[in-house]
């Protein structure tokens, strides 16, 4: 896809257009994503209340039925459930089990693992198995 970017000084508010032959999925979710800017998440750290932009958040899975959101070095938790942080995310994430969704921007390696799964490692080190129901989606994006 092309990208073309005008500036000029008499526009007020920013806006873009979109040519296209068709609406595709990746038209879909490129509009999806200029009209939705970036969205923030609130987690705690400790007694903080700490502000994450999307690309800040490596994963994010449930644990002890406590929420964690994993960052490059730090863990934070919320009181939010897996479903809606992974609405209020950015299409960049993918649900890769029942309790754990990444960010495809920070994905280093993937290995086989037992049981026709899979194992997915982030740039931080953090490491999930990829369910067998998940796994089509996921080698879907990886292009396999």
């Amino acid at each position: 896809m092309k990208v073309e970017i005008k500036l000029s000084p008499e526009v007020r508010e920013d806006y873009a257009v979109i040519y296209c032959k068709e609406i595709t999925d990746e038209v879909q979710e490129l509009s999806s994503l200029i009209e939705a800017g970036e969205r923030i998440v609130t987690a705690k750290d400790q007694e903080r209340i700490v502000v994450l932009r999307p690309k800040e958040i490596f994963m994010v899975r449930v644990e002890n039925g406590e929420t964690v959101i994993y960052c490059r070095s730090r863990k934070y938790t919320t009181s939010k459930r897996l479903y809606e942080l992974e609405e209020q995310l950015s299409t960049r994430f993918m649900r890769i089990s029942k309790s754990a969704i990444v960010n495809l921007n920070e994905l280093d390696s993937v290995e086989a693992s037992f049981n026709s799964m899979m194992t997915l490692i982030l740039k931080n080190g953090c490491k999930d198995y990829i369910s067998r129901k998940y796994l089509p989606d996921f080698k879907k994006y990886l292009g396999l």
